[in-house]
């Protein structure tokens, strides 16, 4: 309980009222930080949380929705992301998606009903997403739940939480390759194996037959590794992982400058990434910089000297820019935040329509009912829309999940059998110490 208690809890709440919807926000923050990496489960069981109500003096659930005022009140969802720890930079890009999102839900409504979430710290660590699902799945009795950022943490929660249960997880921002044997767990954001394919084209399209790997020491950078070295026809000069929150990488990368290799690999998180540059920029190493995208980022760029990565090449998940939808989305972001989204909103954003559909198409608001739905909304089968209220009209009007094809601001979704999406991929560069998009992939 003592984790639970300490964990920061954000409520966004848009309940539909007479003149309109706002989101209102409640933070409190006392999370200390965390490592990202995938550790160990905690062992318990988690309950079923299937049917998002609140258990009767016998025992059995109501029928009443988790939160909701009878058949009026908003419908309940929960979220895990990483608001503090090594991936908050994630995490709070994450919340101004969900931000402009529960306002687009809620301005339209769903079926006269607004939509809350519950937010919950992960404190970007594994124990601490355990923690905060079995809060929203045991407790709060959530049937939906958007989560987690990282890959380990993500993979955690389904197994100790939510799976075996109707509970329906979405993460917003997992890409490692793990989840692929998961079908029950749901991801927005493309698989890694995507970005290791690319990279591994890339640094031989570059001329380059050495290359020297390093990765981060959880389940995110060992299945991406292992799916580069899996892609890479040249010569594998080094490959070795790291393990997080070291004040100094100076020994292995004295290693991979040894190792004479032609290219130098990064599958790490930026706080490292960071480190790590600043000491090839100080040891004049020369190797040539290429990274997934977790070394992306405005703290890489602003902790690190001008020049020190210039010319580098990272692979990252992207939006369709060029999208008349996802323009409007970045209109409205611009307009909200003063700054340009990042894909990761982008995820963030189409997570929650993406729930506010399944929920509107469902029979019921349960588990079993959105199981029934969330793949279906997203499906090219049924019409293609790219708005919630261009898709709630269509339900509204008696169209069934199949007859909705919901076109995200991250583009097309159509999970597959083993619950991942479409994807796009952008190539940046690092000019004048600005990364600089130069090329698009579709998965």
């Amino acid at each position: 309980m003592d984790n639970i208690d300490r964990r920061t809890l954000l409520r966004l709440t848009g309940g539909l009222g007479l003149a309109g919807l706002a989101g209102c926000v409640s933070t409190t923050d006392e999370g200390d930080g965390g490592d990202g990496s995938d550790g160990t489960d905690s062992g318990s069981d988690g309950g079923d949380g299937s049917d998002g109500g609140s258990d009767g003096d016998d025992g059995t659930p109501t029928e009443t929705p988790s939160g909701g005022d009878g058949e009026s009140g908003p419908y309940e969802i929960g979220m895990v992301d990483a608001r503090t720890g090594s991936l908050s930079a994630f995490g709070q890009r994450n919340q101004r998606g969900v931000e402009l999102a529960l306002e687009t839900v809620n301005e339209v409504g769903i079926g006269g009903r607004g939509l809350d979430i519950t937010v919950e710290d992960s404190e970007s660590e594994s124990q601490g997403g355990v923690s905060a699902a079995q809060k929203l799945v045991n407790q709060d009795g959530v049937p939906f739940l958007i989560g987690a950022v990282g890959s380990g943490v993500s993979l955690a929660i389904y197994e100790s939480v939510v799976q075996d249960t109707d509970v329906v997880q979405l993460s917003q921002n997992s890409t490692g390759l793990g989840l692929t044997e998961f079908p029950g767990l749901l991801r927005m954001s493309p698989t890694g194996r995507t970005q290791s394919v690319a990279l591994a084209d890339i640094i031989a399209e570059d001329g380059h037959d050495t290359v020297a790997v390093t990765y981060v020491n959880n389940n995110y950078g060992q299945s991406l590794a292992d799916a580069f070295v899996e892609a890479w026809e040249g010569d594998l000069a080094y490959n070795q992982a790291h393990d997080q929150d070291q004040q100094s990488y100076s020994g292995l990368l004295s290693e991979m400058n040894s190792s004479a290799a032609d290219a130098w690999l990064f599958v790490t998180y930026q706080a490292e990434f960071s480190t790590m540059v600043n000491e090839i920029y100080s040891s004049g190493y020369e190797g040539q910089l290429y990274g997934a995208d977790s070394v992306s980022g405005d703290d890489v760029l602003s902790n690190t000297p001008e020049g020190s990565m210039d010319g580098m090449k990272i692979v990252v998940p992207s939006a369709p820019v060029e999208e008349d939808n996802f323009r409007a989305f970045a209109s409205r972001f611009e307009d909200s935040f003063d700054e340009s989204p990042t894909s990761w909103s982008a995820y963030a954003y189409d997570c929650v329509v993406t729930a506010a559909l399944s929920i509107q198409a469902a029979d019921e608001f349960t588990g079993a009912a959105l199981q029934e739905t969330v793949r279906e909304v997203t499906r090219p089968e049924g019409e293609q829309v790219d708005s919630f209220e261009a898709a709630s009209e269509i339900l509204a009007d008696g169209g069934g999940p199949s007859d909705v094809d919901y076109q995200g601001v991250s583009g097309p979704i159509d999970f597959d059998e083993n619950g991942d999406p479409v994807g796009f991929l952008q190539i940046q560069t690092v000019q004048d110490h600005e990364y600089v998009g130069t090329g698009f992939i579709e998965s």
